[in-house]
């Protein structure tokens, strides 16, 4: 049997041994949820994180404290061109300032801590992570000058902190990076189990497996509400180990045999990184790091011990040069194509230190996140006109996902046996499935919520419903303009990249029009469109005649800008910005 069905086979085994564990327990349905008398309701309020990917932040709130989960950001696509990076709405947190006890991060992803400095900039409250989620998060306080006036406080899993009427306790789950935490949160309605980003991995790499135990025993004690990640909602079976990947690497480590390896992965997998490194390692091959992300993450984990490095192997960019190519591994940043990244401009032979030849052998150890296909796509042709050979996506297994698929999420259903289940994390195809699977488990339609941002769930322990909408959406991050970049300016840079822009100069000298001068930018080229520009021109003209004697610039703009547009419309049935200027000589 095949290693991968060996691991399968395993998994599965075991799952089924914790599933009987879970069956001969006693029900831990509505008796065993205690809830304090006349206790104020619970409401969860999610303001990021559902029917998108990114920018996770949940409210969870009693009538006089508020603690958030997560404040992460979205990154841009074709829908929002010039944006930057994209974080929630903080309105509804502004006008409850006074109510906030702190933020509790669940790991050190981008889309869980990145927006973190742009609240605390306007709401400063305490905030509780693992030592490697804050040792990544202080590189971000740092660059944003509030580093010495935040409070951080550490974690680990089996502690517990207070928030007011509420509390939460931290519970070690598996993910992509090290020190992922799951969280029980003890209100006066029950306890809510938010499991984070999980998945469950039976030989985690520097870590320790999931606390299933820990999950079962909130089971059995009663629970309330279970919050759990749809990430691979719609995916059967189980997520690979990671240690598949490591196994992999062992494999193409020994197919480049004379080559330079380059190996381009997300830089918060500190797994990953520990699994190249060891292969490098083994295959007496030093190692170099490119990518200010990857740097930080490295010298954090490698602080914090997340990340073991054997003596003499990493070496600095520098001193590559004193060592043959077939001797060298580069770890980068770069898995998704981004356009300023380390991998894409090796690619374009834009790297001040590293020339792409045929004596590279490039390893792509992630799958594109959906919208950057396209971006990874012209990067692995560029690698390979190059020269470069290059492993990518299902070529080899160089890649498992973090997230618990099917038969993972039936598991935590089955250990929890929440009185009422919320699907978290993920569009809205895969909130819906997970919805299914919560059904198929045995918890009734009427107790599953299916939320969207804004929403206000609120229970006391015996119902649970949405009972109104608060603000929720998007802001977006343009440079350091926070919230300038609103759905008119999107407009117009959406249409200015399809249609482009048109300047109209309109002279008048002693009131009486003396000429029009148009300028084109991204809509025709002007030397090779003159009897077009000179038809606009006459339409402009004409419809300032019929002014007569109207001197208002305000009137005269409209009715250039009007007349302009629909002559463009009627001969290219395009629709570029029309922008007229008016000047007195």
């Amino acid at each position: 049997m095949p290693d991968n069905q060996k691991s399968v086979s395993s998994e599965k085994k075991q799952t089924e041994i914790v599933v009987k564990a879970t069956k001969r327990r006693k029900p831990a349905q509505k008796k065993q949820i205690k809830t304090l008398k006349n206790a104020s309701p619970l409401k969860i309020i999610p303001l990021g994180g559902l029917n998108e990917i990114g920018k996770n932040l949940t409210v969870f709130q009693t009538d006089n404290d508020i603690f958030l989960v997560d404040c992460g950001i979205a990154f841009p696509d074709y829908e929002t061109p010039g944006v930057d990076v994209i974080i929630p709405d903080f309105t509804y947190l502004e006008r409850n300032a006074d109510k906030i006890k702190g933020i509790v991060i669940t790991h050190g992803h981008e889309d869980h801590i990145g927006g973190i400095p742009f609240f605390l900039k306007k709401i400063n409250v305490p905030v509780y992570g693992s030592a490697l989620t804050l040792g990544l998060l202080e590189h971000k306080l740092k660059e944003n000058n509030i580093l010495s006036s935040t409070k951080l406080h550490q974690v680990k899993a089996g502690d517990i902190k207070s928030f007011g009427s509420m509390s939460v306790e931290f519970i070690n789950v598996n993910h992509s990076i090290p020190e992922s935490l799951g969280l029980a949160i003890t209100t006066p309605a029950g306890i809510v189990v938010h499991t984070g980003d999980f998945k469950i991995d039976y030989t985690p790499i520097n870590s320790d497996i999931i606390d299933l135990k820990r999950f079962g025993e909130l089971g059995n004690k009663g629970v309330l509400a279970l919050m759990s990640d749809s990430t691979n909602a719609e995916r059967g079976g189980f997520t690979a180990s990671e240690r598949t990947v490591g196994d992999s690497f062992e494999r193409l480590f020994h197919k480049a045999e004379g080559k330079r390896i380059i190996v381009a992965t997300f830089a918060s997998n500190v797994h990953r990184i520990q699994q190249i490194i060891n292969c490098a390692e083994k295959n007496k091959r030093k190692v170099a790091l490119f990518g200010r992300s990857m740097l930080n993450t490295f010298e954090t984990a490698t602080r914090l011990k997340c990340l073991k490095c054997p003596k003499n192997t990493m070496i600095e960019t520098k001193d590559m040069a004193k060592y043959p190519d077939e001797k060298i591994v580069l770890i980068t940043t770069g898995s998704q194509g981004e356009p300023l990244s380390a991998l894409t401009r090796m690619a374009s032979n834009d790297h001040r230190q590293v020339r792409i030849t045929c004596h590279d052998y490039v390893i792509l150890s992630a799958n594109p996140i959906p919208g950057n296909e396209k971006h990874v796509t012209r990067v692995i042709n560029d690698l390979m006109k190059s020269g470069a050979d290059v492993v990518y996506e299902g070529m080899y297994e160089v890649h498992v996902s973090g997230h618990a698929c099917q038969e993972e999420l039936k598991l935590m259903l089955a250990l929890t046996r929440p009185k009422f289940f919320i699907p978290v994390h993920g569009e809205y195809k895969h909130l819906t499935k997970h919805a299914k699977i919560a059904n198929v488990m045995g918890i009734p339609e009427e107790n599953i919520v299916v939320p969207a941002l804004g929403n206000v769930i609120e229970t006391d322990g015996d119902t649970i419903k949405v009972v109104s909408q608060v603000v929720s959406g998007s802001v977006y991050v343009d440079g350091n303009d926070v919230g300038g970049v609103g759905s008119i300016v999107l407009r117009d840079r959406k249409q200015l990249s399809q249609d482009g822009v048109i300047v109209v100069v309109v002279n008048y000298r002693d009131r009486a029009l003396r000429g029009v001068e148009l300028i084109s930018r991204g809509f025709v080229y002007v030397r090779e469109n003159e009897e077009l520009m000179d038809n606009a021109k006459v339409a402009i003209i004409h419809s300032l005649n019929m002014l007569k004697d109207c001197h208002e610039w305000g009137v005269i703009k409209k009715k250039v800008s009007d007349a302009l547009s629909e002559f463009v419309f009627q001969t290219t049935k395009r629709s570029p910005i029309i922008l007229p200027v008016v000047i007195e000589s």
